[in-house]
């Protein structure tokens, strides 16, 4: 019997391919389980246009992609971060805060697009690939700076009895 796969089956294919198959082996497995349908002709047109349809949101994705890729490649994303003496950052930079960056800059991309091995966790500059299509990644390069701190000047302090409160003592104790 020919079926054509819906999902990825073992030892047959993928999802889309028309193969062949004992007929109980369709009817009383795959079949019920809706790992196939049986390839009639009017199946066989839903697959042609399913194809279709795949192709073109394929062709539109990629032209997507490459218009981030223009978008990417001149773009230095600086980030300010605090840091001790020795140019080691206080927490980390992850995908998360480069996507976040990236957004306000325009550019809307998912965090897991970022192929970030590991969080920056130094002072630098750093080129991290980014992952826009399943054949297409680009590098973005990021520039890690130290934050300035603000001026000691600006701060209000206050005087140490500021706040404290009183002991009242009883008018009853007096000898």
């Amino acid at each position: 019997m020919k079926v054509i796969l819906q999902v990825e089956v073992k030892n047959l294919g993928s999802p889309g391919q028309i193969v062949e198959v004992a007929d109980g082996y369709a009817r009383n497995y795959l079949i019920p389980r809706g790992l196939v349908v049986e390839a009639t002709k009017s199946n066989l047109k839903k697959l042609e246009e399913e194809k279709r349809k795949s192709e073109l949101q394929e062709k539109h994705e990629r032209e997507n992609a490459q218009q981030l890729i223009h978008k990417i490649e001149g773009l230095t994303l600086q980030l300010l971060r605090k840091a001790s003496e020795d140019n080691k950052l206080f927490g980390s930079v992850t995908a998360q805060d480069l996507a976040e960056a990236l957004n306000q800059q325009g550019i809307d991309i998912d965090k897991r697009k970022i192929e970030l091995a590991e969080p920056i966790k130094s002072l630098g500059e750093f080129l991290v690939p980014i992952r826009l299509h399943r054949e297409i990644t680009t590098n973005l390069k990021v520039l890690v700076n130290v934050e300035t701190p603000e001026k000691e000047t600006e701060k209000k302090t206050t005087p140490r009895s500021a706040g404290r409160r009183k002991k009242k003592t009883s008018p009853e104790k007096e000898s």
